[in-house]
């Protein structure tokens, strides 16, 4: 294990298995779908509920065109975490129009960008209306394209206590977007290539698209509110490592930011399978938000 990029695994695992540390919470939980508007359009999604919910939080998706996360929503219910979760815009049974492909610079322009972060807002404030104890702290979940959305909400909306981001980006959607079409989709690729290799490429290839970037490093430096990143070194769609560096150097300046990789993941660090970055999350979201309780 390397102990420069695992500065968190061991602590969050010790945690987990400590009894001290230990939140006792039921299965149980109480479904609800919803419609709420959001910049001139209806969107749905649910709520799930438990019944002494220890904290709150809003699913934020990926740049795919995703339904409701209900399976997530409903492993989150069951750890006693209340979840809001709703179809992305223009998907589903919400309203609005679906900017793709997924993998283009329409996706992550950044005015889509700012629309996706007002649809979860929208959501963190219909959130509230549902939640019994008002002074519970909400916070935003997501996956991938998140990493730009959620900084973005959070920076405008006061009501957000936390941020928790699987294999999100802490670099600007056009080096993303070189990083990417660098790997091609390759799997393979870490077994022919270097971090120096992916750097360099990151940072120096021409620009083949002509947009103005989204750099979250923006909204983070402005926020003073605790967040998680998980993240796995084989990701072949976001530069690891560089977006750990960018994390270090926002650290060093005081930021309330942690992460924690996993070497044997990739993009999808929220997978079923490996249920260790789900397990690290949840008791993070538990022990953050018992801390501001206190």
């Amino acid at each position: 294990m390397n102990s420069k990029f695992y500065p968190n695994l061991l602590l969050w695992l010790s945690l987990i298995i400590s009894p001290k540390m230990a939140f006792s919470q039921s299965t149980d939980f109480t479904l609800k779908d919803i419609k709420f508007k959001s910049q001139g359009i209806t969107l749905s999604g649910s709520v799930l509920i438990p019944e002494n919910p220890l904290a709150a939080v809003v699913i934020v998706h990926g740049s795919d065109p995703v339904k409701r996360e209900m399976q997530f929503a409903k492993r989150l219910a069951k750890e006693g975490i209340a979840v809001l979760t709703y179809d992305k815009r223009g998907v589903g049974e919400s309203e609005g129009v679906y900017v793709g492909p997924s993998v283009g610079t329409n996706n992550i322009d950044t005015t889509n960008l700012n629309l996706l972060s007002r649809d979860a807002n929208a959501a963190v404030n219909a959130f509230g209306t549902y939640l019994k104890n008002k002074k519970i702290s909400i916070g935003l979940i997501g996956f991938s394209q998140a990493g730009w959305i959620i900084p973005i909400a959070a920076r405008n909306n006061p009501k957000i206590g936390f941020m928790v981001l699987f294999s999100c980006p802490t670099i600007t959607t056009l080096e993303q977007l070189r990083f990417q079409f660098y790997t091609n989709g390759n799997n393979s690729f870490w077994e022919n290539h270097t971090d120096s290799d992916a750097r360099e490429h990151t940072k120096n290839d021409p620009n083949k698209y002509q947009f103005v970037p989204t750099d979250p490093k923006i909204s983070l430096h402005t926020l003073s509110i605790p967040g998680l990143w998980l993240f796995g070194e084989k990701d072949i769609q976001i530069p690891v490592k560089l977006c750990i560096e960018e994390l270090n150097t926002l650290k060093a300046q005081g930021k309330p930011y942690e992460y924690t990789l996993f070497p044997a993941l990739g993009h999808n660090t929220v997978s079923a399978s490996n249920t260790t970055p789900f397990d690290i999350s949840v008791q993070w979201i538990k022990q953050k938000t018992f801390i501001i309780k206190k």
